[in-house]
Protein backbone atom coordinates (compact mmCIF):
# COMPACT_ATOMS: atom_id res chain seq x y z
CA UNK A 1 0.00 0.00 0.00
CA UNK A 2 1.21 3.29 -0.80
CA UNK A 3 2.15 6.06 1.81
CA UNK A 4 -0.53 8.56 2.38
CA UNK A 5 0.39 12.16 1.03
CA UNK A 6 -0.77 15.03 2.66
CA UNK A 7 -3.95 17.42 1.31
CA UNK A 8 -2.77 20.75 0.37
CA UNK A 9 -4.98 21.83 3.20
CA UNK A 10 -2.55 19.29 5.51
CA UNK A 11 0.51 20.62 4.03
CA UNK A 12 -0.35 24.07 4.55
CA UNK A 13 -0.88 23.22 8.49
CA UNK A 14 2.09 21.41 8.79
CA UNK A 15 3.93 24.52 7.31
CA UNK A 16 2.55 26.45 9.77
CA UNK A 17 3.41 24.17 12.56
CA UNK A 18 7.27 24.19 11.25
CA UNK A 19 7.12 27.64 11.22
CA UNK A 20 6.06 27.99 14.61
CA UNK A 21 8.74 24.93 15.54
CA UNK A 22 11.84 27.19 13.76
CA UNK A 23 10.61 30.39 16.22
CA UNK A 24 10.12 28.31 18.76
CA UNK A 25 13.56 26.91 18.44
CA UNK A 26 15.44 30.50 17.87
CA UNK A 27 13.50 31.68 20.97
CA UNK A 28 15.12 28.50 23.19
CA UNK A 29 18.65 29.46 21.44
CA UNK A 30 18.56 33.09 22.34
CA UNK A 31 20.85 33.89 19.09
CA UNK A 32 23.51 31.08 20.01
CA UNK A 33 23.70 29.49 16.32
CA UNK A 34 25.67 26.29 18.50
CA UNK A 35 22.81 25.86 20.73
CA UNK A 36 19.86 26.23 17.94
CA UNK A 37 21.99 23.91 16.13
CA UNK A 38 21.64 21.11 19.26
CA UNK A 39 18.23 21.64 19.49
CA UNK A 40 17.68 21.10 15.74
CA UNK A 41 19.67 18.15 16.02
CA UNK A 42 17.93 16.97 18.85
CA UNK A 43 14.74 17.13 17.31
CA UNK A 44 15.39 15.81 14.59
CA UNK A 45 16.54 12.58 16.59
CA UNK A 46 13.40 12.24 18.79
CA UNK A 47 10.86 12.42 15.78
CA UNK A 48 12.65 9.98 13.82
CA UNK A 49 13.33 7.75 16.48
CA UNK A 50 9.01 8.53 17.28
CA UNK A 51 8.57 6.90 13.52
CA UNK A 52 11.54 4.19 13.29
CA UNK A 53 12.07 3.43 16.90
CA UNK A 54 15.51 3.74 18.66
CA UNK A 55 18.75 2.09 16.98
CA UNK A 56 19.16 -0.57 19.76
CA UNK A 57 15.38 -1.73 19.23
CA UNK A 58 16.07 -1.70 15.57
CA UNK A 59 19.36 -3.57 15.92
CA UNK A 60 17.46 -6.74 18.24
CA UNK A 61 14.25 -6.69 15.48
CA UNK A 62 17.33 -7.06 12.77
CA UNK A 63 18.39 -10.01 14.40
CA UNK A 64 15.33 -11.91 15.35
CA UNK A 65 14.34 -11.37 11.79
CA UNK A 66 17.92 -12.74 10.84
CA UNK A 67 17.04 -16.09 12.94
CA UNK A 68 13.60 -16.46 12.01
CA UNK A 69 14.52 -15.95 7.79
CA UNK A 70 17.43 -18.37 8.67
CA UNK A 71 19.95 -16.18 7.53
CA UNK A 72 18.19 -15.82 3.91
CA UNK A 73 16.88 -12.50 2.09
CA UNK A 74 13.51 -12.79 2.29
CA UNK A 75 13.11 -11.99 -1.74
CA UNK A 76 15.80 -13.79 -3.40
CA UNK A 77 16.17 -16.58 -0.50
CA UNK A 78 20.04 -16.24 -0.82
CA UNK A 79 22.56 -15.98 1.98
CA UNK A 80 21.89 -12.07 3.71
CA UNK A 81 24.99 -10.36 3.89
CA UNK A 82 27.07 -10.57 7.66
CA UNK A 83 27.01 -6.39 7.58
CA UNK A 84 24.41 -4.18 5.50
CA UNK A 85 21.07 -6.38 5.88
CA UNK A 86 17.75 -3.35 5.40
CA UNK A 87 15.27 -4.08 7.36
CA UNK A 88 12.57 -3.67 5.10
CA UNK A 89 9.13 -2.11 6.89
CA UNK A 90 6.75 -3.89 4.70
CA UNK A 91 3.93 -0.56 5.08
CA UNK A 92 5.54 1.81 6.21
CA UNK A 93 3.15 3.68 8.31
CA UNK A 94 2.39 0.22 10.28
CA UNK A 95 6.37 0.78 12.04
CA UNK A 96 9.15 -1.79 12.79
CA UNK A 97 7.12 -4.62 13.93
CA UNK A 98 8.13 -8.52 13.63
CA UNK A 99 4.83 -8.99 11.72
CA UNK A 100 5.75 -6.03 9.56
CA UNK A 101 9.16 -6.14 8.77
CA UNK A 102 11.76 -8.67 7.02
CA UNK A 103 15.24 -8.75 6.38
CA UNK A 104 16.65 -8.01 2.41
CA UNK A 105 20.20 -8.22 0.53
CA UNK A 106 21.04 -4.22 -0.34
CA UNK A 107 19.86 -5.27 -4.17
CA UNK A 108 16.37 -7.08 -3.07
CA UNK A 109 16.01 -3.55 -0.99
CA UNK A 110 17.07 -1.33 -4.03
CA UNK A 111 14.88 -3.22 -6.28
CA UNK A 112 11.70 -2.81 -3.92
CA UNK A 113 12.18 0.62 -3.91
CA UNK A 114 11.95 0.93 -6.77
CA UNK A 115 9.15 -0.88 -7.43
CA UNK A 116 7.22 1.22 -4.71
CA UNK A 117 8.86 4.46 -6.99
CA UNK A 118 11.27 5.23 -4.20
CA UNK A 119 14.36 5.24 -6.20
Amino acid sequence: MPNRNLTSDELKRADMLLDEIRERLLQLSAGDPAVLFAYRRKIAKELIYDERGKPMFRRALKLRKMGEQGGLCARCREPLPNRGAVLDRIEAMTGYTPENTRLLCPPCDVAIQAERGYH
